[in-house]
């Protein structure tokens, strides 16, 4: 008898622990240079209105960085390497948080990840009926299918390359209009032009392959595959009404986000980030790759005596400029019939090198800029916060920095994207979006 009752016992406690698991998510930020695994949990909250909310109490961290060759300007080059690296960041976070989750979020960038606005205006063959679900799927999914077959051709005419394969990863409405009638929700609305504005995200196939084949490896569920740039411009309190430029340099890529009078206009990427200046120091020095990262990052952190500061800087002049040059071509690829908003907001760990933000505050930079592009008032560069993240409370305490904001972000929009089941529209982009993978 007492045999029997510990087995009920141990049985509840292991539903009862399966169902706590299922409250905490991982968060995957796979970079060129590191892994960073973000453990959170999900919990309910009281707003000062008395509104109960979702919040994300961030409990286990880790780090790990890559191997030479895993990773290849924000792309997976070795599955089995990458594996290998996220294996010992999610065993580091999961000591600290004292669980392992099933659910993981993962974070991809790259050359070719891709971020651009469709607008299409649909005609309704019989406008005194109400829009209903699957009329509404109906024509999100036409719209998906003729804006997906538009950038796959704009992306192989601008790389040259016709042989890349695109699939899109995330999606957002950015405006929903009824007969020129503004929106939220078209669902029991009559009309006769349902107008719409969609925000996509496309990313290499074999990319997507690669991660979904390390998520299998990992044994986890793969919840979502989500554009480190795209997370970026969700999070709305560093995120006014009048937009920013988000500049998110990492190991491998320095990826742009324009969010323009509060819509995400586009997402572009240029193959120029840390670990040039990694690999300048180690030409220029002689120097080997690890000793020369870490001389970078002591230079970063001034670490090093005023004389080795200057020469370093010297160092890194031109490629500085070759940088800036190609945040420039970026620009120039927006649509300048609008003005660009003054705020530029910073991060990923080669945000802290000072010759990034000492250019791109210099007076006849900025001037340069304001003849160059629609900019209306000097722009204005600021980093972003750990604690501008929407929704996110760091129980680690460990938390700082430029570098940890692209995983904060991926953990704000992985508990939306965990917490809005209910909610019709989101579901419905994810899963056109699912179908056309």
């Amino acid at each position: 008898m007492g045999q029997v009752l510990n087995f009920f016992k141990n049985r509840l406690l292991m539903r009862k622990r399966s169902k706590s698991k299922n409250n905490y998510l991982l968060v995957l930020d796979i970079g060129t240079e590191f892994v960073k695994a973000l453990i959170f949990r999900i919990e309910k909250s009281l707003s000062d209105q008395g509104v109960i909310k979702e919040q994300g109490v961030v409990v286990g961290v880790g780090y790990q960085r890559q191997s030479f060759g895993n990773m290849l300007v924000g792309a997976v080059a070795d599955i089995q390497g990458v594996t290998f690296t996220c294996q010992k960041a999610i065993k580091q976070a999961s000591q600290m948080a004292k669980v392992k989750p099933t659910k993981t979020i993962m974070g991809v960038a790259g050359e070719f990840v891709k971020g651009v606005t469709t607008h299409y205006a649909y005609q309704r063959n019989e406008p005194e009926q109400e829009i209903d679900l699957a009329e509404l799927q109906n024509i999100i999914q036409k719209i998906q299918w003729k804006a997906f077959d538009q950038t796959r051709s704009q992306l192989a005419w601008e790389t040259c390359r016709p042989e890349i394969e695109i699939k899109p990863i995330n999606a957002l409405f950015t405006e929903i209009r009824i007969d020129g009638y503004q929106i939220t929700n078209p669902v029991g609305f009559q009309g006769k032009e349902v107008f719409f504005g969609i925000f996509n995200v496309y990313a290499p196939l074999v990319h997507l392959k690669a991660l979904e084949k390390i998520a299998s490896e990992l044994d986890l569920e793969l919840i979502s595959i989500v554009a480190g740039s795209y997370a970026l411009t969700r999070s709305s309190s560093f995120n006014p009404s009048s937009g920013a430029i988000f500049i998110d340099i990492g190991g491998g890529t320095t990826d742009i986000a324009l969010v323009r009078q509060g819509k995400v206009e586009g997402i572009k990427s240029f193959s120029l980030a840390g670990q040039t200046f990694t690999k300048r120091l180690s030409q220029v020095l002689g120097l080997g790759l690890a000793e020369a990262e870490e001389l970078k990052i002591r230079y970063t952190q001034k670490e090093l005596s005023q004389n080795v500061q200057r020469r370093i800087r010297d160092i890194f002049e031109n490629d500085i400029h070759i940088w800036l040059s190609g945040v420039e071509l970026i620009l120039e690829e927006f649509n300048q019939n609008e003005p660009f908003p003054s705020l530029i907001l910073l991060c990923g760990g080669g945000s802290l090198l000072p010759s990034v933000r000492n250019i791109l505050k210099r007076e006849t930079v900025q001037k340069q800029w304001m003849d160059k592009f629609s900019f209306k008032e000097l722009p204005q560069i600021n980093f972003i916060q750990s604690r501008q993240i929407d929704n996110i409370i760091d129980q680690t305490n460990t938390l700082k920095g430029p570098g940890i904001i692209t995983p904060l972000a991926l953990a704000s929009l992985g508990l939306e994207i965990a917490t809005d089941e209910e909610k019709t529209l989101p579901p419905i982009l994810r899963r056109i979006v699912r179908i056309m993978r």
